[in-house]
Parts: structure tokens; sequence; C-alpha cells
């Protein structure tokens, strides 16, 4: 709107107050002292402001060059969050927003005039009427003409937050009393919403012929009378109105998954506890709405709920591998995350995505099954994504069915022509360049946009305004844990042929055969695993496959037995030690039997409590081996004579000396062979028998003899003397 004019241009505006001619304009321009300035450009002269010229001029040239206003998106938003507003009829809303819209062109019209209040409302009721202010067609349609007090009414309940008192519902005082909402009690209604809550699709005619069938061919009238089934005009009205007052209800009733998206209640703030980066994540996957050259793709969308950034992944199929790359991409651009939140699908519950959680030691969370409203965020995310970025790639086919008919139908008539489907579609780009573009539209769109959820402020702003520590990962550590593991779940035995993964055998020659170990294999080298310890805590080594590895297989064969062979050595070195001492000192036996009788002096055999068993074989064997009476012999005078000079020699001095004396070497060998035959007819030894007799059969002494005379067994020297 142009704000300085000439003399010339004003008379040609032919506006209200004001001279129709050049020369007058000049004449009231002086007598009336208006602002003026030098005219800048060729021919000079003087130029006048729009504010110096009489309110009724300023009035009618601001009504002539406002543009059509509709109602401004915070003032609209403001309206439909009032809890009246939901009982509002949709007629009486547009006339709501129709004076919503007729408050925003007054003010604006006050503003450009620069007119006071009232002054403005007042002009500006008079130009409206008379159609000089544009506005949108729906808005004069409702709203033909007002007053300023009407106006001023308007603006009072705009201010005071009711903008519901607004609207105008001429039927109100109608709606809800006809006939099918009133009909037998009420009951005609109820039987129609759930006719249509079984299947939306009925039209008035199949509604008609069910009450018809159901309540017959008349109703009652809550007078109590009796009127016919009424036309199928009258089912329509009331079909059309019901499924408008009754939208939430029947949507619940119809379409579970459409209430939940759009009406049922989800709270505010639900988010709060979230105070700092990092705290909370959520990630999910969808198709994406477009060809590549090598097919349709999917992405991984991950959130930070605090920052409100974005990470997206592109990749070919659904698997817990690529929710592990979404993961490295965002912890190394973010750092790593205290919880991250996911729905129940394979490949966020799967082991490999579990595994990866916990090793870096992040909290996983999991929404309820078929509970989308859970992680909110993130599929808000990924719709924003959708029609933000991938609408403009080449190669978009369309969000919904009805776009993707479309595109078949462009298709189809491609085929007809003979043309490539592929050229008729502009598929054009591969995964990586989607990608690329992907990256491109975060950084630059995404994250400088201000996002109603942070009070304006866009998420690059509130990342950089963070001070929160990061915790940060080695990137080198990162890319080991995202290792794919070999075969399912990566736990492999070790056998004396190494590792076996996809019918491929890895050499181990530091690892001993029957040790369990978790494998990761090299994505850059297949012929490559690295090994750990089953719960992922400890590194062990590598494996090579010498085929895969492009190896000398008799080379590595020989290399993995001569490391095998070390380690061997290595650990059994103080074993062979020992077992070479040993074949020095006392043998095994000796040390067996010398523990033994240690024990065996320790030990006291309490007495056990005995009875008397006996059987008529027993009792005759006993009387059998009882000792018969012998008759006493006759003994001669003779003989008594020897045996007293035998007994008198006796009592003197004895002349025959031991040939061994006890406690010499012959003596105690001596010892020890009748020791060992007391033992061999099973008599008891003393415990100082027994242990003086396992110290000398430990000794050199008793091996030499042994050697010598052989065992208590054979003949005795004595009796060999």
């Amino acid at each position: 709107m142009k704000e300085w004019f000439t003399a010339r241009e004003i008379a040609d505006l032919l506006l209200p107050s004001l001279p129709a001619t050049e020369r007058g304009v000049r004449k009231m321009a002086e007598r009336d002292e208006w602002l003026a300035r030098n005219r800048a450009g060729a021919g000079g002269g003087k130029e006048h402001p729009l504010s110096a010229l009489p309110a009724e001029a300023r009035a009618a040239y601001v009504a002539r060059h406002m543009d059509a206003l509709d109602v401004p998106v915070a003032v609209a938003r403001a309206a439909a969050s009032e809890p009246e507003a939901e009982s509002v009829a949709p007629t009486a809303v547009e006339q709501r927003d129709a004076r919503l819209a007729i408050l925003a062109a007054a003010d604006r019209f006050a503003e450009a005039a620069e007119l006071g209040r009232k002054r403005a409302d007042i002009l500006f009721c008079e130009a409206y009427e008379n159609g000089a202010i544009e506005v949108a067609g729906w808005v004069r349609a409702a709203v033909r003409s007002f007053r300023p007090r009407m106006l001023a009414y308007w603006r009072a309940n705009l201010r005071a937050g009711s903008t519901h008192r607004l609207a105008v519902d001429k039927g109100a005082t109608r709606r809800g009393k006809g006939i099918l909402d009133t009909a037998n009690g009420g009951d005609v209604k109820v039987f129609c919403l759930a006719c249509l809550s079984r299947n939306p699709l009925f039209t008035a005619d199949h509604i008609r012929d069910l009450v018809g069938g159901q309540f017959g061919d008349e109703l009652v009238a809550p007078s109590g009378e009796m009127v016919a089934l009424p036309p199928i005009r009258t089912f329509q009205a009331a079909l059309k109105a019901w499924k408008v007052t009754h939208k939430v209800e029947l949507t619940a009733l119809t379409d579970p998954d459409g209430f939940k998206s759009k009406y049922r209640l989800s709270g505010s703030n639900s988010m709060a506890h979230v105070r700092a980066p990092n705290q909370l994540w959520m990630i999910d996957a969808s198709p994406v709405d477009m060809l590549c050259v090598d097919g349709r793709h999917n992405i991984y969308v991950a959130i930070d709920i605090f920052t409100r950034r974005l990470i997206v992944y592109v990749t070919r199929t659904p698997r817990a591998e690529a929710v592990c790359l979404l993961m490295r991409r965002a912890v190394l651009a973010w750092g790593v995350p205290q919880t991250v939140k996911t729905d129940n699908g394979s490949d966020f519950v799967a082991k490999a995505t579990q595994r990866v959680f916990a090793a870096i030691g992040i909290e996983r969370w999991l929404s309820d099954p078929f509970s989308p409203e859970q992680k909110g965020h993130v599929e808000r995310a990924i719709g924003t994504f959708q029609r933000g970025c991938v609408r403009l790639l080449d190669g978009f086919i369309g969000h919904s069915v009805a776009d993707r008919k479309v595109i078949e139908a462009r298709k189809s008539f491609a085929q007809r022509l003979g043309e490539d489907p592929r050229e008729a579609l502009c598929v054009e780009l591969t995964a990586a360049q989607v990608q690329h573009y992907a990256d491109e539209w975060v950084v630059k769109k995404y994250d400088q946009r201000p996002h109603a959820g942070l009070a304006g402020k866009t998420p690059f702003e509130v990342a950089a305004a963070a001070r929160d520590t990061i915790r940060t990962v080695d990137e080198r550590a990162l890319d080991m844990l995202l290792a794919p593991a070999a075969g399912k779940d990566g736990l492999r035995v070790v056998t004396k042929r190494g590792i076996r993964i996809d019918g491929s055998h890895y050499l181990v020659g530091h690892i001993m055969p029957g040790t369990q170990v978790f494998a990761r294999m090299d994505p850059a080298d297949m012929g490559r695993a690295y090994l750990f310890s089953p719960s992922g805590a400890e590194f062990l080594g590598e494996a090579t496959c010498p085929e895969l590895a492009g190896i000398d297989p008799k080379a590595a064969v020989a290399a993995a037995r001569a490391e095998q062979s070390r380690i061997i050595a290595e650990r059994t070195a103080a074993a062979r030690a020992e077992a070479k001492r040993l074949t020095k000192g006392p043998r095994l036996i000796d040390l067996a039997l010398r523990h033994v009788a240690r024990d065996a002096g320790k030990l006291v055999d309490f007495p056990k409590r005995t009875e008397a068993h006996t059987t008529p074989a027993l009792e005759a064997a006993a009387h059998a081996a009882t000792p018969r009476s012998v008759p006493t012999p006759v003994i001669s005078d003779e003989i008594r004579a020897v045996r007293a000079q035998l007994a008198a020699e006796a009592r003197e001095e004895p002349k025959v000396r031991p040939l061994h004396a006890p406690d010499s070497p012959k003596g105690r060998w001596l010892r020890a062979q009748d020791l060992e035959r007391r033992l061999a007819r099973g008599e008891a030894l003393s415990a100082d028998d027994t242990q003086w007799l396992v110290g000398y059969v430990a000794g050199p002494e008793y091996r030499g003899y042994r050697a010598t005379y052989g065992s208590s067994e054979e003949e005795s020297p004595a009796s060999a003397g």
C-alpha cells in the first residue's frame, strides 16, 4: 500500500472530502498545512503522506487497497481450543469464523488509516456495507452487514476468550426435536446409529427399510400419537445431521484407529519430564513414499524429544542391522542417549538390537502393542519428512491410496504408449541420493524451522543452547559393537577345526577347543571374525578363514597349530616340572599310604550295639568247632628232671645273645616283616606300629632289604640263614 502521494495522484484518487483537481489539492494542503517532502526523481515537486489526508479520505483509500483477509491462524487456533467449541454446530462455526475475519479486517483498517477505534469502526462499517472492503466470499455470505456496536461486542468476546458466543446457530432451537430424534422415546435414533456403526456405508434408503422392519410402518411421536414412517428425505437429513453431531462416537465405533488418531484424548505436555538432550529418543520405521531405481525403500527415523532433532536413515529392508546403523549415525552425531523408546517390531526387539543397546548402556522402553499414540513424536516426524522432503523427490508415489491411483493410471497410460513406466514416474534417484537429500533437508530445512513444541524455537537453537554433558563413544569401538554377529545369535563353540560360520571354518589357534565364544564378522573382510566372551565383555582375539582371506591353508593351519602348541606348553610348564620332580621323590602310593596312616590315627571306632544271631546250622557248626578234652599225658621222672634243669639254667644270666638287635637295620627290617605278616592275616595294628611301618616302608632301607630278600611272604632272611 502506497504511503506518499503528489497533488496530481491525490486528485486522481477521487477520495471523499478532497478536491478532484490538482490545484484544489494544493490549495487545501497549503491551507491545512499538510506535511510535505521534496519528491525524488524527474520533475521534482512536493508529495504528501497518507496520514496527512482527512480521516474520511484515508479510510476510503485503505478500504480500496486492503487485501482480502481470512481468519488469522493464531486466532483460529485459540477459538478451536475453547472447551465450548466442541458443541458448536458446523454452520455456527462458519458464522464465528466469519466474524473473526471481519474483526481482523477492522483492526487492520484502523491501523493502516491511523484512526481511533470508534471513528475507524464507523467508517469500516460503512465501507463494508457499501462493498468497499475486500473479504472472502464466504465471509460476506455469512455476515451481510453490522453496526459499530456489534463490532465492539465481537471484540470484547474475542478478548475474553469467548469466541463461541460469536457462533450464530439458527437451527439450534429445532435441532434434536425431529421425528426421528424423538420417535419411540429415542429408540429409533439409537437403532439408526447402531446400524451405521455396523456398516457406515448404509444409505438413507437402507436405514429406512431397517427402521420399518424393526418398528413397523408407524412410529410413536412424543405426544403419543402414531405417525407414518417419514419419507426418505427426512432420513437423509437426519443421517446427515447425526454424522456431524455424533462424529466422534461414530468414528470410535467404525474406525478405532482413526478415533485414536483424531479424537481420543491424549493430553498435552506429556513429555514434561524430559529436561535435557539425549534423555529420551524415539525411533520408528516406515516405507518411504517414493520409488528408487532399485525399488522401494524404507526410512528409519530417530528424534531427540528435548531438542526435536532428527536423524533419517534410508535402507532397503527393515532389519535389526538397519536399527543398529541408525543408532550409529545418531550416537556419533548427538552422543549416547539414556533411553530409547520403540514399538514391538521384530527389528526393534531382535537379539542383535538388544545386544547393541545393552553393550552401549542404553535403557530401552517398548510401547504397548497397537498403540502408535505412545510414540506420537516420531510418528509425526516421519509424516513431516514424507510431506516436506519426499514429496519433492523424483519418483514420489503419493501418501494415500487416492494418490497412488493417480500414479497407477499414469503408469498404465505409459504402458499403452510403449513407454517405460519408470520414465513416466520419473524414477531417477538411487538410495544413496535419497539419503543425501534427506540429510540436507534435515540440516537446512527442518532444524532451522521454528517448532511449536519448542515455544517457537528451532531444534538447532535448542540444541545449541543446551549445556548438558554429552556422552561420547569411540567410533572404532562403536563400529566393532555394530559389526554383524555370526549366524542368528553369534555364539559358537571352538572345535579342533576352529569355528564354523556359514559353512566355512575359521582357524583359532589361541583358544582351546570346547570354549564358547561370541563371534562378530568384519564387514570389510568376510575372511575375518572377531571373537569375544559369550557376554561380550572380553575380547578374545581374531579368527581367520584361509579360503576367504586369500591365505595359504597349509601355512595357516601350521601357524595355528604352532600357536596352540606354544600356549599349551606355556600353560603346562609348571605341571610338567612338578611331574618330573615326582619321579625322583617318593612314589605316589607311598604318599597316599602316608596320608591314610595319618588319618587312621585320628579316627576312633565307637562300639556298636550287637545281638546274638544263630541258626540250627550255626549251632551245629559251633558244636563241631568246640575243642574236645585231651587225655593228660603221663610224664616220666627222667623228663621231669630235664625240665627242672632247664628252668634252673634259665634263671641264670643268659648265655645266648640276640642275633640282631631291634634298633639295628636288620632288626627294623624284621619288625617290618612281622608287622606286614600280621596285616596279611587281618590283624589290627596299633597307631604307633602303623605310623612306624608307613614311614619305614617309604625309606630307602626298606627298599634295599626288599630288593635283596623279597617280600614277607617269601622265606625270611633268618630262616634262609
